[in-house]
């Protein structure tokens, strides 16, 4: 490639994250874009993207030959194979990169099956194909070639304006176990307790408000996605692997506790895994400013040697969350004063944070790495509940004393477990079969989820940005 002129790019994969890269690219001034998929899908893709400047080819040979950077969008399991059989086409000088959200299967296959004289400098977008590209992170890895084509990659990409990250792979790695492995088996497993009860939780009265909507509607857009976005991560990627078993077994012990009504045992767990993850003492009223938690002023996160700078506190509030519903509240609570549902053990986020402090990670320290909207979300729930030692003291007195929600504690004790074991076989299909069951029963209502998902990130934004102005309208 000739100094000006402007690289050749090339998609491997056209699934929704390969479609929006071409998309989002050619919009952003990238003049020759060549993708594949799957040769049966080749006429498809003529048919779709005719006149659009974006050119289908009939395999990756062809992609491989012309391009002068390439791009593998394929699924995590998937990709050793595509780039067994398209690798060794790559035109000399090219830089590859892969579109996965595990890296060393990736880094392996790179390693194992590129041309020696072919660059990698690889990417990951932190967020899903129906997201703004705009201020979120676009991780870039650059492992071989010249530091010239990292400021290739950033080229190419100015026009997602998203925000640059610089990452080994095995950073990358250790990041997005850190900050989703024990959050995607927490809502997985939620969300297989409701299937499994044959519940909708918002056709309760115990699930209509708070934390509780935060919960609910996080469980159903995860499984409104596709399974292989989660399977990748929990299957290759060995801390994740890890993390996943001890969340089960950290939720298993806090529900023994609970069931044998240990109470000092519990309380001093509990306390104590508040500690080691949020930094705060025992019974602490952390003030709203990051200068009161002593975690928040670490340099890097834990394990990466990543620098994160100052973490301000998410802080969600009821005063958030209760302007969103997904059900309706029962007719005798609508004059109350109180908008907080029946006291609840929580244990989901008891056993999200317990088992951060077994393993000793604080994954809120990857907010400056991994912010995006959602990931501060799950991260805020868990520290909305922790936050407030008297919400977390009810939370621990409903443990011991409440019955109300001890069936679906004992379901969700059992789809931990289950999802565990899942994991620990290392079986795609299996893996594939437990997500559809549970999202064919969520189904009908993920559009509904979708659009109050994002409003109510929106107002977290805007909480966040110090935009929100009293007096907002509430939002069904």
């Amino acid at each position: 490639m000739s100094e000006g002129t402007q690289p050749i790019v090339g998609i491997i994969g056209m699934g929704d994250m390969g479609r929006m890269y071409a998309k989002r690219l050619k919009a952003g001034g990238v003049e020759s874009i060549y993708v594949c998929d799957k040769p049966e899908s080749y006429a498809s893709l003529k048919q779709e993207f005719e006149g659009t400047g974006i050119i289908p080819l009939a395999n990756g040979h062809q992609v491989s030959r012309i391009s002068d950077f390439i791009i593998y969008s394929v699924e995590a399991a998937a990709l050793p194979h595509v780039v067994k059989e398209y690798g060794p086409s790559t035109k000399i000088g090219a830089v590859v990169a892969g579109q996965t959200s595990v890296k060393a299967p990736e880094k392996d296959a790179f390693e194992k099956y590129l041309p020696p004289d072919v660059g990698i400098t690889s990417v990951h977008s932190l967020h899903g194909p129906s997201v703004t590209t705009e201020g979120q992170p676009l991780i870039i890895i650059h492992h071989r070639g010249s530091q010239s084509n990292v400021k290739m990659v950033e080229d190419i990409f100015r026009s997602f304006k998203s925000r640059y990250v610089y990452l080994s792979y095995e950073e990358h790695d250790s990041v997005t176990a850190n900050t989703q492995a024990v959050t995607h088996a927490a809502f997985l497993s939620m969300g297989t307790a409701w299937r499994n009860s044959a519940s909708y939780p918002w056709e309760t009265a115990r699930y209509v408000s708070g934390v509780e909507v935060v919960k609910v509607n996080i469980t159903l857009r995860i499984y409104a996605a596709k399974w292989h976005v989660y399977a990748g991560l929990a299957l290759l990627n060995p801390d994740a692997q890890i993390q996943i078993q001890q969340y089960a077994k950290s939720a298993t012990e806090l529900f023994k506790l609970m069931v044998e009504n240990k109470k000092q045992e519990l309380e001093d767990r509990v306390w104590e895994a508040r500690e080691k993850v949020f930094g705060w003492k025992r019974d602490q009223e952390p003030e709203p400013s990051s200068s009161s938690d002593p975690h928040t002023h670490s340099k890097s996160a834990a394990g990466t040697g990543i620098e994160t700078g100052i973490r301000d506190p998410i802080l969600l509030s009821e005063d958030i969350l209760d302007q969103f519903s997904l059900g309706s509240k029962p007719q005798e609570s609508t004059n109350s004063t109180t908008t907080t549902s029946t006291p609840n053990s929580h244990l989901s986020l008891l056993a999200m944070v317990d088992c951060w402090s077994k393993l000793g990670i604080r994954p809120y320290e990857h907010l400056a790495v991994a912010g995006t909207p959602v990931f501060m979300l799950w991260i805020g729930v868990a520290e909305y509940l922790f936050r407030q030692p008297a919400l977390l003291s009810s939370a621990i007195q409903a443990a011991l004393s409440d019955r109300i929600h001890r069936p679906d504690d004992i379901e969700f004790v059992v789809a931990a477990r289950g999802w565990s074991e899942c994991v620990s076989f290392g079986n795609f299909d299996l893996y594939k079969r437990r997500f559809e069951e549970t999202s064919n029963f969520f189904s009908p209502r993920f559009e509904e989820a979708t659009k109050l998902g994002g409003r109510m990130i929106k107002a977290i934004q805007d909480l966040q940005a110090g935009k929100r102005t009293a007096g907002q309208p509430n939002i069904q």
